[in-house]
């Protein structure tokens, strides 16, 4: 089977800049016509590979960190990588500016959910205005009528009930704002959902609630998932593979049930040891 999403040495690395004593400045300015040192880098992702098929849904797990989020926004184009490609549909994404990406087709059919609801939302956008925007930007779903027809139908498919449609973020609840954030990501039908840790922010009763709708929308919109979480039981339950990431590597890969019952590299041995155990 033809990957979905081909990530080949993916890297991501930001610049350091070092705060300079009065000092050291007049030292820099004296000695400019030397040779400039390398400049310092963050190598938030460095060297990624990995693949993902249609209709799976892979699990990328690490401690805060580990690059986790910054992988995130490079494969879905929020950031321009450093190296590497990144191949999507049979294309090669990774090649378009980030700036440019939001006008090509392939935005519709790959679609992230941010991590916090509220802070994912505009405050001046109703539920509404905030489902509507992808059908009209990128769905070109402009008739008024069709328009409140299909927003109305995503509010339903997530459970969202359609009296609250009207409201502000501020005046919807924590889990009502993670379904219009699921309804906006999932309104293209998109062939993969990026989900970045979608229900840390949530209580965990809420949790259990809006992973069992992912796990629902998964099945119904045949859609693949890469599910992000520093969550192992989370990742346990929806995935079908998990990436372990460290340090900006992945270190350990394989089916769930392979890397949870007999994990490989020390890092990931210790992620698994801290997981909270019930004592009777």
């Amino acid at each position: 089977m033809t990957p979905l999403l081909a990530v080949a040495g993916l890297q991501k690395h930001f610049p350091l800049q070092a705060r300079r004593t009065l000092a050291q400045m007049w030292e820099h300015v004296r000695s400019h016509a030397r040779p400039a040192a390398a400049p310092q880098v963050m190598r938030a992702v460095d060297g990624v590979s990995f693949t993902l098929f249609p209709g799976e849904c892979v699990g990328l797990v690490g401690e805060s960190g580990s690059g986790k989020s910054t992988l995130v926004r490079v494969v879905t184009r929020l950031l321009d990588p450093t190296a590497g490609t990144i191949h999507f549909g049979g294309q090669d994404i990774g090649i378009v500016p980030a700036r440019q990406f939001a006008r090509t087709p392939a935005r519709a059919r790959l679609q992230l959910v941010f991590q916090d609801p509220t802070d994912s939302l505009n405050p001046r956008f109703t539920a509404f205005a905030a489902i509507a925007e992808p059908l009209r930007r990128l769905g070109h779903v402009r008739e008024r009528q069709s328009l409140r027809q299909r927003v109305y139908e995503l509010a339903d498919l997530v459970g969202l009930p359609g009296e609250l449609l009207g409201r502000l973020p501020h005046q919807l609840s924590g889990g009502q704002k993670a379904r219009v954030g699921i309804a906006r990501a999932v309104a293209l039908h998109p062939a993969l959902l990026v989900l970045d840790e979608p229900t840390s922010a949530l209580d965990v009763s809420v949790q259990a609630v809006i992973l069992r709708l992912l796990a629902t929308l998964r099945q119904r919109l045949g859609m693949s998932y890469l599910f992000v979480s520093h969550d192992l039981n989370v990742v346990r339950l929806l995935s079908d593979r998990v990436l372990v990431m460290y340090q900006g590597k992945i270190v350990e890969e394989g089916p769930v049930e392979t890397v949870f019952e007999h994990p490989d590299h020390p890092y990931t041995r210790a992620l698994l040891a801290a997981l909270p155990t019930v004592v009777y």
